[in-house]
């Protein structure tokens, strides 16, 4: 596996709890929207974490921009207090990218993509890609969070949805009671009722699923139980660090 050298650019909060790193693009760094790379502190100090310096992030960012975007959910663990707490340009290396969550070519047949919480950063990864490409695929993507606070990138990929006449966004919130903010769109978890009100059918589509663990399966379940063929479902698990 090659890796390359890179730092650490900036980084910015981009919804409650949750914080994007941008990291230098080393020259001649490839990738496909959805793929992700391993990410390894150079010479951390020495903590309690039995897991080590590397890490799998997705890349949140699409190949046309000038930097690698990751984003997390700043749980407490060692590797993420170091991460949040290194000064721009603090140097890491970066596996080449890999995984196969990424768009299908028929760009006659629809993709429906599947988010949970911090599940989005592929998701952002292919629409940024089709948005500025202008790809023809039909795009829906279903971002589900507890309240609009911790929904990631939520104001970007509703300007997203202006912008691509086939990118639809259907977003909706499990708790949005809880929230200071109103929010008049759709709400309840991912359903098979939620697609049936705003896909034509429910065979047709490739079908893309992320998020935390128990809501993946949750959701490949809901999928095979209405009687999707599992050939046109990819699924990727985010597991906290």
């Amino acid at each position: 596996m090659d890796l390359y050298e890179s730092h650490l650019v900036r980084r910015e909060l981009i919804a409650e709890g949750t914080m994007a790193f941008y990291f230098a693009k080393p020259d001649g760094y490839d990738y496909q929207p959805g793929q992700s790379f391993q990410l390894t502190l150079i010479d951390p100090p020495p903590t309690d974490d039995s897991k080590g310096p590397t890490r799998e992030f997705t890349i949140a960012s699409a190949p046309h921009q000038d930097e690698l975007m990751v984003a997390m959910r700043l749980r407490d663990s060692a590797f993420k207090e170091l991460l949040k707490e290194a000064p721009p340009g603090s140097t890491v290396t970066i596996s080449e990218a890999d995984g196969d969550l990424v768009l299908h070519r028929d760009a006659a047949r629809p993709a429906v993509l599947l988010a949970g919480g911090i599940g989005i950063t592929p998701f952002l990864s292919i629409t940024r890609h089709a948005v500025h490409a202008s790809l023809q695929h039909p795009i829906r993507l279903f971002y589900s969070n507890w309240r609009r606070e911790l929904a990631a990138f939520l104001p970007e990929l509703e300007q997203m949805q202006q912008a691509n006449p086939n990118f639809r966004l259907i977003a909706t919130m499990t708790e949005p009671h809880a929230s200071a903010q109103p929010w008049a769109g759709e709400t309840g978890e991912i359903s098979v009722e939620l697609l049936r009100r705003h896909l034509d059918d429910l065979m047709s589509p490739v079908y893309y699923l992320a998020g935390p663990p128990a809501m993946t399966l949750a959701m490949l379940d809901m999928l095979q139980e209405a009687g999707v063929d599992d050939a046109a479902i990819k699924s990727a698990e985010f597991y906290g660090y």
